[in-house]
């Protein structure tokens, strides 16, 4: 709901702040005077295109806030949500216009584009006048109309899951298809190499061990050899390394007297001899327990050799053969989808569409009851607003292809002659048809209607009398329901408002401005007296005006 509009340096404007309450809100005054500025700002909230002549004479910029409570607004929370924009119950909603043409727009401060801010604002405010129809021309608010008074909310949720659900698995399926169609050479070329790769069956590590083997056992015959003469030189009885140390061992022992470098020296001989012994040890069992022969370097070879070759016709070095040959089949795998995972995936498909053809038949069957009921409403009201002559109904209008909103588009037809077809209404050449066809609209769906601010302008076009005490009457009651906002010049609809704006146009030799307020009691009586001709100021003329307003 609207509760505050700021305006300023707007067309004739300077500066005016509207506070907003509930129901049926009418807004009045002379001709010229500029009633339809307040439309035309809240337009611009809309998002509608702006130009340098709606900035007031003399001024650089021109500045538009409109203040709403969503507290209760959840499509519009949503929206919010979906822009990352915080927002508590209430929103701002701002935009303004430069001398450079440029125009900015925020929401809750936060600057916005366009297309963001009429996503938003449609949520919160639809604007119904001769010139700017809003969504009533588009089938899509037809839909939601129609679903809205069939209370069909949560069969369209659950429709839009399904089919989504449903193209999900039909993209899968024709995916994995594809996949196994169109790649099918290069499924031959990947399935030849890893054929061959899991021919080598190359180990993790194999390639490191086999090269280090194959050093070990090409030098084998030289390794033995010399490994057998450091073992003999280390302990050959009195002439080896072990022998000579433990002599020098006994001569130093033997001396009468050890200076600090002898006792030194003695350590170091002592250690260097359990150092050779030990070293000893080791050539001894490496002599002794050899894994490979000279025998196997062949076979060693010749393995090294295939995986070389391997390796170069695929183009990739040794110690990444590993690897690749995983890579390839993985590669392989994703790119053969099994018989049995194409089965698994066209039943998916199946019970898909199943469930969604399911929602979609109950969503006809709704709209079909609720096409007829509307239709009949909204013609009773019709023939309420002095259109005995004009029919409307409501065509389903069936889809080539299955869609996301269901098997059928809902079209709001119109018919302004006896026997002639019914036309869509963005066909009526009449504004003020068309006005009153959308009150009579949104009359009948006022209760289930998702936009909380509706605004009529000037919806009593060439009617009067009777019909336009039968308007009054209509607002009123859509205003009990939702915030209306209604520019009249019928004494006969603005007597039945709630709240009554006048809008005043001061004339100076140095500039013309427009301000607008609330009135009430006699002013309100003085209002609707000039409203309906003759002399406002006359007994009669008040006296009728009291009548009306306090009928």
């Amino acid at each position: 709901m609207l509760t505050h509009l700021h305006i300023e340096n707007f067309t004739l404007v300077d500066q005016i702040d509207i506070e907003c309450t509930k129901g049926l809100t009418c807004i009045t005054g002379e001709t010229g005077a500029g009633k339809s500025i307040t439309l035309d700002a809240l337009a611009q909230i809309l998002g509608a295109k702006t130009d340098t002549d709606k900035i007031r004479n003399g001024c650089e910029r021109a500045d538009i806030q409109a203040t709403f409570d969503i507290s209760n607004n959840l499509s519009a929370q949503s929206v919010l949500a979906a822009l990352d924009i915080s927002f508590d119950h209430e929103c701002i909603l701002r935009r303004t216009i430069a001398q450079n043409g440029r125009s900015r727009a925020y929401i809750n401060g936060t600057t916005v584009t366009l297309q963001n801010l009429k996503q938003f604002a449609e949520k919160l405010l639809d604007i119904h006048s001769q010139h700017a129809h809003q969504s009533l021309l588009s089938t899509k608010t037809h839909g939601v109309l129609l679903d809205n008074f069939a209370c069909a909310q949560s069969l369209t949720t659950k429709l839009q899951k399904a089919f989504g659900w449903w193209h999900e698995c039909k993209n899968t399926l024709d995916t994995a298809l594809a996949n196994k169609e169109s790649s099918h050479a290069h499924y031959q070329l990947l399935s030849y190499q890893a054929s061959e790769l899991n021919t080598l069956s190359l180990e993790h590590n194999e390639l490191n061990e086999l090269e280090q083997k194959q050093k070990t056992l090409s030098c084998h015959v030289e390794t033995q050899q010399n490994c057998e003469k450091v073992s003999y030189l280390c302990d050959n009885d009195e002439n080896g390394i072990s022998a000579q140390l433990n002599q020098a061992l006994h001569l130093l022992h033997d001396l009468p007297f050890k200076s600090h470098p002898i006792n030194e020296t003695t350590q170091l001989l002592e250690q260097a001899l359990v150092q050779v012994d030990e070293a000893k040890l080791e050539l001894d069992r490496q002599l002794n327990s050899s894994d490979s022969t000279e025998q196997d370097l062949p076979q060693i070879e010749a393995r090294l050799s295939a995986i070389y070759d391997v390796a170069r016709k695929h183009k990739v070095k040794p110690e990444a053969l590993y690897d690749y040959a995983i890579t390839l089949n993985t590669e392989l795998e994703a790119l053969s989808p099994s018989d049995e995972q194409i089965e698994n995936l066209t039943e998916q498909v199946k019970l898909a569409h199943s469930g969604y053809t399911s929602l979609a038949n109950k969503l006809t069957e709704k709209r079909r009851i609720a096409a007829k009921k509307l239709a009949s409403a909204v013609n009773k009201k019709l023939q309420l607003l002095a259109m005995q002559h004009t029919t409307f109904e409501i065509l389903l209008e069936p889809c080539t292809t299955p869609t996301k909103t269901g098997n059928e588009t809902p079209m709001f037809l119109i018919a302004t002659q006896p026997n002639t077809p019914a036309k869509p209404l963005s066909k009526i050449a009449s504004g003020g048809e068309l006005s009153r066809i959308s009150l009579a609209i949104q009359v009948v769906t006022a209760l289930t209607t998702n936009t909380p601010t509706l605004i009529f302008d000037e919806v009593d076009v060439g009617i009067g009398g009777t019909t336009g005490d039968i308007v009054g009457e209509l607002l009123r009651e859509l205003g009990r329901s939702t915030q209306i906002f209604c520019v009249t010049h019928l004494a006969q609809v603005a007597s039945k408002a709630h709240n009554h704006l006048l809008v005043d146009k001061q004339i100076s030799k140095k500039s013309v401005a427009t301000s607008i307020h609330y009135i009430e009691n006699d002013r309100a009586v003085t209002e609707l007296a000039r409203m309906m001709g003759g002399d406002a100021q006359s007994e009669l003329s008040l006296a009728h005006a009291k009548q009306m307003l306090n009928g």
